[in-house]
């Protein structure tokens, strides 16, 4: 999609020399005393957009070195709907993203044109870290080298980002966060940040299981790009008694008009239930009013769909590489079983026992403080799967006949 910088080679001989010339002149310049490299590395956060793979936000590392010819945006967020199996490989779980370099102006110019806030944090490094760090970018954007196995939570392009500044560090990054408690959970800041989607929401609330649940660190936390921005701006360099920022400069450079996602979850769970009852009343008085029997197609119908959809989670889970969909308590909620119920002719008290036995052990689990968290799902389906088990007692299969009524 984009083409990483021109003339990389020349870009890594001018490296070299410029390691080089500190080697061997330490302390020496043409004014006599050593000057450091004058190139300027930035971290930037771009905030979430409008487009569903958007919103979680992004970053990238921007370089600025006259004498090495850089004012690049070095970003590890470009995938392509053109790639071989592309459709396969997002459903395997094995999609893979590709790293880039292309000019600031260009990068920062088609984020403003969709309205996503720009934040701008230039970084003290050394001249060593500094080398490194921009070394180690132009290696990851050669065409051998710039391909991924990208992770929703664990390779992403922030985590990558982050890694690349922890190695300019020395690991001192990864030593300072790796221990602290994160502020919220994965599967909490996809649930704040997908929010204003009710059926995003409620899709990724569907396939993600009780890995996303566990407690993490401030260091898992970095793969929201907010997160890592927030947290390099409270690191600080100790030494001789002295402290100093890692960020010199924190600037916004575009602002943008869409309202910022809410800083925690909140609970949506009401709304889908409200929605949920609303359909079971729109079915009974359907049945009740308009066609006499429609509860008992809808039924079948809902239950066939239902244990499709958990046929597709035990594929999530046991058929491809989606670590997050694995361990699902919505199996519950979206039971293969019910397509045998869907289909089911004999006593029909069977079906609705089983149905109301499996969601009061729903409901029990998801009281459990340290499990998955399911309650959206189960305001949204547990009323209808119980109504569908109810639609198909006998009396809305077939009426009783009245005693000594004609046949």
């Amino acid at each position: 999609m984009f083409s990483s910088p021109e003339r990389p080679g020349l870009l890594l001989t001018r490296l070299v020399c410029l390691l080089l010339l500190f080697c061997s002149l330490p302390g020496v310049s043409a004014e006599g005393e050593f000057e450091p490299a004058r190139a300027e590395v930035w971290l930037v956060t771009y905030g979430p957009g409008e487009i569903y793979w958007q919103r979680f936000g992004h970053n990238a590392i921007w370089v600025r070195d006259q004498q090495l010819g850089l004012d690049h945006a070095f970003n590890f967020g470009f995938f392509d709907f053109e790639q071989e199996d592309f459709f396969v490989r997002f459903l395997q779980g094995r999609m893979l993203y590709f790293s880039a370099a292309r000019p600031a102006r260009e990068e920062f110019s088609s984020y403003i044109n969709e309205n996503r806030s720009i934040r701008a944090q230039r970084l003290d490094l050394s001249p060593g870290q500094k080398l490194r760090l921009i070394d180690f970018l132009l290696e990851e954007v050669q065409p051998e080298n710039r391909d991924y196995l990208y992770d929703y939570y664990e390779n992403n392009c922030s985590t990558r980002i982050r890694d690349a500044i922890d190695l300019a560090l020395g690991g001192m990054l990864r030593t300072e966060f790796e221990r602290l408690p994160a502020t919220q959970s994965w599967r909490d800041h996809t649930r704040r940040l997908t929010a204003a989607d009710l059926w995003l929401y409620l899709g990724l609330e569907i396939g993600l299981g009780s890995p996303v649940d566990r407690s993490i660190s401030r260091w898992e936390e970095m793969f929201i790009p907010e997160v890592l921005a927030d947290s390099i701006a409270s690191v600080e360099f100790s030494g001789n008694g002295l402290a100093r920022p890692l960020v010199l400069e924190d600037v916004i450079l575009h602002e943008s008009s869409m309202p910022a996602p809410p800083a925690v979850t909140a609970s949506w769970w009401p709304r889908y239930l409200l929605l949920s009852l609303g359909l079971v009343v729109l079915a009974w008085l359907a049945d009740r009013y308009l066609v006499h029997g429609v509860a008992v197609a809808l039924s079948r119908t809902w239950l066939l769909l239902s244990g499709i959809a958990g046929l597709a989670l035990l594929f999530l889970w046991f058929g491809t590489d989606h670590a997050v969909a694995r361990l699902n308590l919505n199996l519950l909620v979206f039971n293969p079983v019910w397509i045998g119920f869907a289909m089911w002719r004999g006593n029909v008290t069977l079906p609705l026992f089983t149905i109301g036995l499996i969601s009061v052990l729903a409901c029990l689990l998801a009281l459990l403080p340290s499990g998955q968290y399911f309650v959206d799902v189960l305001a949204a389906f547990l009323p209808l799967n119980l109504a569908a088990a109810f639609g198909l007692t006998p009396s809305r299969i077939q009426p009783a006949s009245l005693p000594g009524a004609p046949a």
